[in-house]
């Protein structure tokens, strides 16, 4: 796994654990080519919040920000991650510009599977299921939301298979599908 996958693994799965300013801030560094401030934020906010990270999540931050960082064995461990505590809703079913906007990213992105949407109270919550490049990805996706006037836009790029965090599961389970790419519907 290379620097920038290592990277957006981690940050999806600190989902929850970090504030929603701090995350999207950095997935837009991630997306930008900006791993050189993420490095030296990441390790920073961890200690910050007091977030400790399992021994998973330290291999990916090695290799997301480098073994030699100076700040990496001052983060906490954790034996595993902590239950999410936040609650998700699917909202009334509307779709708003901001959605199509998304929508119209996602359908010309390679990879794409699913676009689901879910709410955190006020908070608009996009999983993107699949896609190439997904640090990529939700940074532009990022980059719609807050040219459609959301403050801090919440867009996890999960991959289409594999175990999912307490928070994305909780996320998927109150949340609506508002697209579904036609190879996934032939595979339902």
């Amino acid at each position: 796994m290379d620097a920038d996958a290592a990277c957006h693994e981690l940050l999806l799965r600190l989902a929850g654990r970090l504030p929603d300013e701090l995350l999207w801030r950095m997935r837009d560094w991630l997306a930008d080519d900006g791993r050189e401030v993420l490095g030296s934020t990441l390790p920073r906010e961890l200690l910050r919040h007091r977030v400790g990270i399992t021994d998973p999540e330290r291999e990916l931050l090695e290799t997301a920000v480098g073994s030699a960082h100076p700040l990496l064995d001052a983060v906490l461990p954790a034996p595993e991650p902590p239950p999410t505590r936040a609650t998700f809703q699917p909202g009334d079913g509307a779709v708003d510009t901001a959605a199509l906007a998304v929508l119209a990213v996602v359908r010309g992105h390679p990879g794409c599977v699913e676009v689901r949407q879910s709410w955190r109270e006020s908070q608009r919550i996009l999983l993107v299921i699949g896609g190439e490049r997904p640090w990529a990805l939700a940074g532009t996706l990022q980059r719609v939301m807050r040219a459609h006037g959301d403050r801090t836009p919440c867009v996890e790029v999960l991959p289409p298979h594999g175990q999912r965090s307490s928070y994305h599961e909780a996320a998927i389970i109150g949340s609506r599908s508002l697209w579904r790419s036609a190879t996934a519907l032939v595979g339902a």
